[in-house]
C-alpha cells in the first residue's frame, strides 16, 4: 500500500508527496513533529501538518532568508534568528566573515534535536557546534521584548502564523524587533505565499511600514511552498537592498546554489499584482 503525506495549503487545496518511509512521528509541546522520506523531496520536516522544508530545495529558501539581508547591510556583525529550529539559516548567517556572533532562539527544542538528527545538511552548523552561535531554547517574543539596541540584523524565520508562530506575525512583535535593533539595523521575516496569503501579506507589509522608514518585499522560487513563489519582507532603518551597490558583493566563495549579486536585485522586482496588493 501507497504511503501519501499532504498538507492542506488552504481549505480547498492540498499538495501530496508520495513517501518511502516515516523516519521520525512524534508530538513536542507545541506541536506534531514528522520527518518523512519522500519520493520527490527527499527528507522532509513537517510540522502541525504542514510542510516546512526538504532536502530538494531548503537552499533557496536558507539562502534567500539570510543572504540578502546580510548583503543589504554593510557591517553585520551581530545577528538574531527567531526560530528556524532545522538550522539552515544560521548555517547560511555563518558564512559570512563579518558575523560575529548569531544568537538563535527556537521555542521547541524538539524541532532542533529531530533537525540535527535527520536533516544535518541542514543543521550543519549546529551540529559542529560553530563558535559564533549560541542556541536559546525559548520564546523569541519574550526574547524580543527584552532586547534593546543589540542587533544588527534580525532574522524572523517562523514557521506558518497559527500554534507556536502566531504572535511573530503581530504590529506588537514588529515593535519589539525595531526596539532591538541598533539604529542602523534591519530585520527580514517569511511573508508567506502572494497567491494564497495575500490579506496577510498586505497586513504584514503596512504593519512594518508603520515602523520601518525602508520596507521592501522580494521573492524567491520555492516547488514546496504553497503556489511554488514565496515571499520575503525586510524592514530597515537606513538602507535600502534595492540600492545597496552589488558590484563589491563576494558571494562566489559562499558555496551557494540559488542566491548571487543579480539576484539580490532582480527578486525585488514584483509582479503587476503583488505591486498592487502592496499599495
Amino acid at each position: 500500500m501507497e504511503l501519501w503525506f499532504s498538507e492542506f495549503q488552504t481549505k480547498n487545496l492540498s499538495m501530496s508527496a508520495r513517501v518511502k518511509e516515516t523516519l521520525y512521528m512524534g508530538k513536542s509541546e507545541f506541536q506534531d513533529v514528522a520527518v518523512v522520506d519522500t519520493h520527490e523531496f527527499g527528507r522532509m520536516l513537517v510540522l502541525d501538518g504542514v510542510f516546512q522544508t526538504s532536502i530538494f530545495d531548503e537552499y533557496i529558501y536558507h539562502e534567500m532568508i539570510a543572504h540578502v539581508p546580510l548583503f543589504t547591510h554593510p557591517d553585520p556583525r551581530k545577528v538574531l534568528v527567531i526560530g528556524g529550529g532545522d538550522g539552515g539559516s544560521v548555517r547560511e548567517v555563518v558564512k559570512h566573515s563579518q558575523v560575529e556572533q548569531v544568537e538563535m532562539v527556537e521555542i521547541d527544542g524538539v524541532v532542533v534535536e529531530v533537525s540535527k538528527k535527520y536533516l544535518p545538511e541542514i543543521s550543519a552548523a549546529l551540529i559542529s557546534d560553530n563558535p559564533k552561535v549560541s542556541l536559546k531554547i525559548g520564546d523569541g517574543i519574550g526574547h524580543m521584548a527584552a532586547a534593546e539596541n543589540v542587533y544588527d540584523v534580525i532574522i524572523v524565520d517562523c514557521s506558518d502564523p497559527i500554534g507556536p508562530g502566531e504572535g511573530l506575525f503581530t504590529y506588537n512583535f514588529y515593535k519589539d524587533v525595531y526596539k532591538a535593533l541598533k539604529p542602523d539595523g534591519l530585520f527580514v521575516q517569511q511573508t508567506e505565499s502572494p497567491f494564497y496569503h495575500q490579506e496577510l501579506l498586505c497586513r504584514l507589509n503596512k504593519d512594518i511600514k508603520a515602523l520601518f522608514p525602508i520596507t521592501r518585499t522580494y521573492l524567491a522560487h520555492i516547488p514546496l511552498y504553497p503556489g511554488g513563489t514565496h515571499s520575503f519582507t525586510i524592514g530597515s532603518k537606513k538602507y535600502d537592498p534595492v540600492k545597496v551597490d552589488t558590484a563589491g558583493f563576494t558571494d562566489s566563495d559562499l558555496n551557494l546554489r540559488y542566491y548571487n549579486k543579480e539576484l539580490h536585485k532582480s527578486c525585488f522586482a514584483l509582479p503587476n499584482f503583488v505591486q498592487n496588493l502592496l499599495k
